[in-house]
Protein backbone atom coordinates (compact mmCIF):
# COMPACT_ATOMS: atom_id res chain seq x y z
CA UNK A 1 0.00 0.00 0.00
CA UNK A 2 1.20 3.65 -0.35
CA UNK A 3 0.93 4.06 3.10
CA UNK A 4 3.44 1.45 4.40
CA UNK A 5 6.05 3.07 6.44
CA UNK A 6 9.31 1.96 4.77
CA UNK A 7 11.78 4.00 7.32
CA UNK A 8 11.29 5.08 10.95
CA UNK A 9 14.21 7.28 12.88
CA UNK A 10 13.89 8.55 16.13
CA UNK A 11 14.52 12.21 15.42
CA UNK A 12 14.69 14.19 18.97
CA UNK A 13 12.73 13.55 22.34
CA UNK A 14 9.80 12.08 21.56
CA UNK A 15 9.96 12.77 18.10
CA UNK A 16 10.35 10.61 14.73
CA UNK A 17 10.72 10.70 11.20
CA UNK A 18 8.96 8.69 8.69
CA UNK A 19 9.27 7.98 4.77
CA UNK A 20 6.33 6.00 3.09
CA UNK A 21 6.46 3.48 -0.04
CA UNK A 22 4.71 6.24 -2.16
CA UNK A 23 7.97 8.68 -1.07
CA UNK A 24 5.61 11.09 0.75
CA UNK A 25 7.90 11.68 4.22
CA UNK A 26 7.94 14.13 7.74
CA UNK A 27 7.53 13.98 10.80
CA UNK A 28 5.54 12.29 14.01
CA UNK A 29 5.93 14.43 17.46
CA UNK A 30 4.14 13.55 20.09
CA UNK A 31 2.92 16.28 23.05
CA UNK A 32 3.28 15.08 26.51
CA UNK A 33 -0.62 14.54 26.36
CA UNK A 34 -0.68 12.08 24.14
CA UNK A 35 0.65 9.72 26.91
CA UNK A 36 -2.25 7.99 28.39
CA UNK A 37 -3.82 5.16 28.71
CA UNK A 38 -1.77 2.21 26.67
CA UNK A 39 0.57 4.78 25.53
CA UNK A 40 1.52 5.93 29.23
CA UNK A 41 4.36 3.22 29.00
CA UNK A 42 5.80 5.51 25.86
CA UNK A 43 7.22 8.41 28.06
CA UNK A 44 9.82 6.44 29.23
CA UNK A 45 12.58 7.65 26.94
CA UNK A 46 13.57 3.79 26.86
CA UNK A 47 10.93 2.63 25.78
CA UNK A 48 9.57 4.81 23.69
CA UNK A 49 13.03 4.23 21.84
CA UNK A 50 12.17 0.66 21.08
CA UNK A 51 9.97 2.03 18.12
CA UNK A 52 10.05 -0.68 15.14
CA UNK A 53 8.40 -1.23 11.60
CA UNK A 54 6.70 -4.31 11.52
CA UNK A 55 4.97 -4.75 8.08
CA UNK A 56 5.00 -1.19 7.20
CA UNK A 57 3.86 -0.13 10.54
CA UNK A 58 5.33 1.89 13.60
CA UNK A 59 5.08 -0.33 16.46
CA UNK A 60 6.75 -0.67 19.79
CA UNK A 61 6.72 -3.49 22.13
CA UNK A 62 3.27 -4.63 23.60
CA UNK A 63 1.36 -4.28 20.25
CA UNK A 64 1.38 -0.42 20.30
CA UNK A 65 1.50 0.85 17.22
CA UNK A 66 0.70 3.30 15.06
CA UNK A 67 -1.91 4.27 12.40
CA UNK A 68 -0.47 4.40 9.09
CA UNK A 69 -2.38 5.58 6.74
CA UNK A 70 -3.88 8.46 9.37
CA UNK A 71 -0.53 8.91 9.91
CA UNK A 72 0.29 9.08 5.68
CA UNK A 73 -2.90 11.31 5.23
CA UNK A 74 -1.63 13.75 7.97
CA UNK A 75 1.86 14.10 6.72
CA UNK A 76 0.74 14.92 3.05
CA UNK A 77 -1.80 17.16 4.22
CA UNK A 78 0.40 18.92 6.87
CA UNK A 79 3.57 18.13 5.76
CA UNK A 80 4.02 16.50 9.81
CA UNK A 81 1.74 14.69 11.89
CA UNK A 82 1.30 15.85 15.90
CA UNK A 83 -0.08 14.02 18.09
CA UNK A 84 -1.85 15.00 21.45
Amino acid sequence: MEWDVVEVKLSGEYALQVRFRDGVEGPVRFLPSFFRGVFAELQDPAQFSRVRLVDGVVTWPGELDLAPDAMHDEIKRNGQWLLA
